[in-house]
């Protein structure tokens, strides 16, 4: 496993291997933050809520416990995060 930081510590994740793709499982503290995939993602909320712009739209939609979406590779979206919120990312294609 490795620790990854990122926005000066307010952004923290765990690297691991879920059954089947490579994943990170981490904290977001409040802010707002902008990501660029080198490969598709697929974000699930754990705890708290995510507003997202996701690529090609201009329009925030929120994602509460137990929700995701998915992001293609090389691309940019950004977040909003109200509450500390808790994620589980996952790599590549399902």
């Amino acid at each position: 496993m490795r620790i990854n930081e990122y926005f000066d510590g307010k952004v923290i994740s765990i690297s691991m291997k879920t059954a089947t793709l490579p994943a990170t499982v981490g904290v977001m503290q409040a802010g707002e933050y902008t990501f660029l995939t080198e490969q598709v993602e697929t974000m699930k909320v754990i705890s708290g809520a995510l507003s997202v712009l996701l690529p090609a739209s201009d329009e925030w939609q929120t994602y509460h416990e137990n929700e995701e979406f998915q992001v293609a590779s090389g691309q940019k979206f950004s977040v909003k995060v109200m509450q500390d919120t808790a994620y589980l990312c996952t790599y590549g294609q399902k």
